[in-house]
């Protein structure tokens, strides 16, 4: 189908055939030597060129379920969370025994650790807690 352009405008009639849909495709992360892009004599360092480490790939399992909370107060330092802490919070992942979890009870935000792998009270799981980010 032909495209026709009205003095430079698109038409309101663009046909949706002219657009080209794929799948997104994350970039490799593997490693490849590089040539030296520069003049002169090439670094010898440029075969070792690495990527950053990105803390969303190394940490998050599930990024459409992964929430991320900052936890304000002291209340929480008897399970290992101090003030200001940041909780990678996955709400797609089951209760483990002796776990870390994040419950809504009578619409407050509420941390507790499962003992036996249950949820023992009036509690509405919300997610469990895979890390704890804390700055030093």
């Amino acid at each position: 189908m032909e495209i026709f352009h009205l003095k430079g405008i698109f038409p309101y009639f663009y046909n949706m055939e002219n657009f080209v849909f794929r799948k997104i495709v994350k970039p490799s992360n593997e490693h490849s030597p590089r040539v030296s892009m520069q003049t002169g004599f090439p670094s010898p360092a440029t075969h070792y060129l690495e990527h950053g480490i990105d803390l969303n790939r190394e940490l998050v399992k599930n990024p459409d379920a992964t929430f991320y909370v900052r936890v304000m107060g002291g209340q929480y330092q008897p399970l290992g969370i101090e003030d200001k802490d940041v909780l990678i919070v996955d709400r797609s992942l089951k209760l483990k025994k002796n776990g870390l979890i994040m419950v809504c009870h009578e619409g407050e935000f509420k941390l507790i650790r499962t003992a036996t792998g249950k949820i023992n009270g009036p509690y509405e799981l919300w997610g469990s807690i895979t890390y704890i980010i804390r700055d030093l």
